[in-house]
Order: structure tokens, then C-alpha cells, then sequence
């Protein structure tokens, strides 16, 4: 588990972010440049979308 998946669920978690847009272009992003693995990001798009 990565601090960058560790840092992104927390944010979710609490709910601080802009928009769910925003978030889940940051995702994207973290995905895209390997900050993240592919599980984590379903995870935490997921639980996004839950929120």
C-alpha cells in the first residue's frame, strides 16, 4: 500500500476535496504515472463513488 494510496483515502474518507470530478481526475493522474496500482485505484474510485 502506497503513501499516495494511504494520502487519497484519507481524503476520501473525509470528504475533503472540491468535486468528485476533481478527485477523481487526481486518481487518473496518480494512476497514469504509476503513483498508485491498479487495485488501489479501484478501490479508491470506488469508494469515491460511495462516498
Amino acid at each position: 500500500m502506497s503513501l499516495t494510496y494511504r494520502g487519497c483515502k484519507s481524503m476520501i474518507d473525509r470528504r475533503s476535496y472540491a468535486s468528485v470530478e476533481d478527485m477523481q481526475q487526481k486518481l487518473d493522474i496518480f494512476l497514469l504515472n504509476s503513483r498508485i496500482s491498479q487495485d488501489e485505484y479501484n478501490e479508491l474510485t470506488e469508494s469515491l463513488n460511495n462516498a
